[in-house]
């Protein structure tokens, strides 16, 4: 079977994780690369020995001319947010499947035009969130289908990091090209978590955010309340030292605290008591992974345009309470599952 070609546009530090998972994955090729300069795309080429011992990836500066020139099958997106749904239209255009890195895009309206245009190619577009590829969410949210534990009732949940010092001059804390500060970056992956496996619309947003002084938000507070009765309330942390994320899902008959960044632990309470070894079935893979799966019909995409769109909706959400001071709704609504 034929290597599928995949191409990654954005060589940042991240571009360099996606580009290591590919490279490893015995079913791509890793085709080409795409960033503003010939000179960004050969220090990544070096600092990875990208084309060591195989074939060297084709280098372009114009994502139009990649997309035209190097016959691909499909390209992860990982550019500054504000570019992604430029880049993702593009992508579109000439017939590729997409997997993009997080956050989407940053507006609701540009979600759902996205979503329009691939439903209409008929192609895999997937989202590079961590949690929902790991068992420990998958099996969570099941047990929230099923009422395991009863009707969940309440979720908390925190991330902290170094954010604002490590991103001090970057193009996250530029508007212009981030979109948005802390909660949109890296908190996209805790807002997701919640969304994805709460899997119900949200009806109300109330949230408070904190710039520290910068042009974006570096602590965030919200409150949320889904139409199916689920409360939630989730703190964004871009000044802490000590980096950490927990989520705490309360039903009437259990607790579930989870590790709501990449799913690497979980702790389970019944009414009996803590759960000492609960089974977790299925294996954890990487959103690149599940993407190549997906492509090759041997699983099913654990993200979509839809997680997108409620990502959207949602966040839109939050800067419109936080700048007037009340609770507000989502101007469109989108069941937050796969």
């Amino acid at each position: 079977m034929a290597k599928l070609r995949i191409a990654i546009l954005g060589t940042g530090g991240m571009g360099g994780t996606h580009a290591e998972r590919l490279r490893q994955n015995p079913d791509v090729e890793l085709a080409a690369l795409c960033d503003v300069s010939t000179e960004i795309l050969e220090k990544f080429i070096a600092r990875l020995k990208l084309g060591d011992g195989g074939s060297r990836p084709r280098l372009f500066t114009d994502p139009a001319a990649m997309f035209r020139e190097a016959r691909l099958d499909a390209v992860a997106i990982i550019t500054p947010h504000t570019l992604h749904f430029d880049h993702a239209m593009l992508a579109a255009d000439a017939g590729l499947h997409v997997l993009m890195e997080k956050p989407m895009v940053t507006s609701a309206e540009q979600a759902h035009a996205l979503a329009a245009r691939f439903q209409a190619t008929g192609k895999i577009f997937t989202i590079g969130y961590n949690t929902p590829c790991t068992p420990e969410f998958d099996w969570l949210r099941t047990a929230i289908r099923n009422r395991t534990f009863g009707r969940l009732e309440l979720v908390s949940g925190y991330l902290s990091q170094d954010w604002m010092r490590l991103t001090t001059g970057s193009w996250r804390q530029n508007p212009k090209l981030s979109g948005g500060g802390q909660a949109y970056d890296s908190g996209a992956h805790l807002l997701n978590s919640l969304c994805w496996t709460v899997e119900s619309d949200i009806a109300e947003v109330f949230a408070f955010l904190d710039n520290h002084g910068t042009p974006v938000d570096i602590n965030a507070a919200i409150n949320l309340r889904f139409t199916s009765g689920v409360l939630a309330s989730i703190v964004v942390s871009g000044n802490c030292p000590a980096d950490g994320a927990a989520m705490h899902f309360m039903f009437e008959n259990g607790r579930v605290d989870i590790d709501g960044w990449s799913g690497e632990w979980i702790h389970v309470w019944d009414r009996a008591g803590k759960v000492k070894y609960p089974v977790i079935p299925g294996r954890r893979q990487t959103p690149d992974d599940n993407f190549v799966d997906a492509i090759l019909g041997r699983a099913a995409p654990r993200t979509s345009l839809q997680n997108g769109i409620v990502q959207s909706e949602l966040m839109d959400a939050i800067y419109a309470s936080a700048r007037t001071g009340l609770p507000a709704k989502p101007k469109r609504g989108g069941a937050a599952g796969s």
